[in-house]
């Protein structure tokens, strides 16, 4: 079968190296964002997806808005291919795309739709502090991951994953199920079945704002929140007017209640420092102040010369 290949991070690369593996199938074309400015030189760089279809001499093309490319959609037509595979694309496929493959457009979701529609599903899950998560491949429809189902798979979640770790296990998850998705609608062995609009919820766009700690939250929505934005947009706070991104912590079990301001510096405790909250205190492990390296946060305090009293501020 020929298959497009539609991706752009790096949660997309295990599934365009698998299909590529694969002797039954033929990647014609890769579809992936236009190359972008990264860093403080803002270096032109390219996409971890495009580095490695040219790596191997696939045909990349990169438009910036594909539903008004219609050179690109016209090459798309006569390549005439059996399906398109789509793994965090980045773009909006209009209904004339989706139609050109034979076989329709397979996507791979990062949730168990119909839960966390929308470009975030990762990040809220851990955010939200769910037990378990999982990957959903789909049929592509015009709407925001509202086409019928395929298949699913489940990943359990504790407390300590963060979303980097995710992706990574939804990196290696989907590409085996993105396969079967593709052999089953060729061998019609399956059947998609419609999402249930009234079980679903959304993942929005994580700004930069959504980062900025609020210590009258629970130690443990603030331990999630901590994990779910990383590395993107990442937690943060203030200390004396400067800002401080807190980048790793664990849960205080010492339930010893004490009467301290939400944000103020406790102390060091074994793996960290000890922050209070509205509810419960928390364990802040690694944390990076403005312009400076990740440092642990013993260090930090250590060096910052922590008198009673101090605090970190929303």
């Amino acid at each position: 079968m020929k298959i497009v290949f539609w991706g752009t991070p790096e949660i997309a690369v295990p599934s365009l190296q698998f299909f590529i593996d694969k002797n039954d199938i033929e990647v014609v074309a890769v579809i992936t964002q236009p190359d972008k400015p990264a860093g403080r030189g803002h270096k032109i760089i390219s996409s971890p997806v495009k580095l490695l279809a040219e790596s191997l001499g696939i045909t990349v093309y990169q438009p910036k808005l594909v539903r008004k490319d219609h050179d690109l959609i016209n090459i798309l037509k006569q390549l005439a291919p059996d399906a398109f595979i789509t793994v965090a694309f980045g773009q909006i496929l209009s209904q004339e795309i989706l139609d050109i493959p034979r076989l329709g457009t397979i996507n791979l979701h990062a949730s168990l739709l119909p839960k966390y529609r929308g470009p975030n599903p990762i990040q809220w899950a851990v955010i939200n502090g769910e037990n378990i998560t999982g990957v959903t491949t789909m049929l592509s429809d015009a709407g925001i991951d509202t086409g019928p189902m395929l298949f699913k798979k489940e990943i359990p979640l504790d407390e300590t994953i963060d979303s980097l770790e995710l992706s990574e296990k939804i990196a290696l998850t989907g590409p085996q199920l993105l396969y079967d998705s593709l052999s089953g609608l060729n061998n019609r062995t399956i059947t998609p079945i419609p999402q249930n609009d009234s079980e679903a919820s959304n993942a929005p766009k994580l700004q930069k704002e959504n980062g900025n700690i609020n210590w009258d939250e629970s130690a443990k929505n603030i331990h999630n929140k901590i994990r779910g934005m990383k590395p993107w947009p990442s937690t943060y706070t203030h200390f004396k007017g400067n800002t401080v991104k807190i980048t790793q912590s664990s849960l205080y079990n010492n339930e010893k209640l004490n009467n301290k301001t939400p944000g103020e510096i406790i102390g060091i405790v074994d793996n960290g420092i000890e922050v209070a909250t509205g509810d419960g205190n928390i364990i802040i492990n690694l944390l990076q102040p403005a312009g400076k390296k990740q440092i642990d946060a013993k260090s930090w305090y250590n060096g910052a010369r922590i008198q009673p009293g101090d605090n970190f501020s929303s």
